[in-house]
């Protein structure tokens, strides 16, 4: 009869009850599937994030001030949008020239304003961009802003690339209609 080795014991690994629902909430979304299946309170956390970030970016803000004005704790800051902030030697964050982070945002197109989710900062400044150029045209009638959008497009999270409008007769019409708002490029009230 043969003996049989004797092994050290296996270790059973525990799971705590909150492990994976905690891990797949901080997950940062990087499509727009992903971003639309999170819940409304995430959403709304994450555009709130992601305009302090903007706002230290294009104001110079510090995230302790930037934080305040949009109502979001500097800590989740730090810890949703980790990777468009640099820590300097001081100990103080500041954005990133330009970051990756998702965000949902309004575009004009035929039927009026849409929202459409951008993979990165780069198409979100686009979008600002074109935005002011086409409020510019409503304000002074003047179009030489508009000229340099013709035949651009913003690519949106999803790799669809989508034209922007500078027609200046379908503007026109948009804004006669008046379904193109100049209250906030971002879709969410951020």
């Amino acid at each position: 009869m043969k003996r049989q080795k004797q092994g050290k014991p296996t270790k059973v690994r525990r799971k705590g009850p909150s492990t994976r629902r905690t891990r797949n909430k901080l997950v940062a979304p990087r499509t727009a599937d992903q971003y639309f299946a999170k819940s409304e309170g995430f959403r709304g956390l994450w555009d709130r994030v992601v305009a302090v970030i903007s706002k230290m970016r294009s104001d110079r803000a510090s995230l302790q001030q930037a934080s305040r004005e949009v109502g979001v704790s500097p800590r989740t800051v730090i810890r949703r949008g980790s990777h468009a902030l640099r820590k300097q030697t001081n100990g103080r964050y500041m954005a990133k020239a330009s970051d990756r982070l998702l965000r949902v945002l309004m575009i004009p197109t035929p039927a009026g304003t849409a929202e459409i989710v951008v993979p990165d900062s780069r198409q979100a400044t686009l979008l600002a961009e074109y935005w002011n150029a086409v409020h510019r045209f409503f304000e002074t009638g003047e179009a030489s802003r508009l000229k340099k959008f013709h035949g651009k497009h913003i690519t949106d999270a999803n790799g669809a690339k989508i034209l922007l409008t500078t027609d200046l007769a379908e503007l026109n019409r948009l804004g006669a209609a008046g379904v193109l708002s100049f209250e906030s490029l971002y879709a969410r009230g951020a």
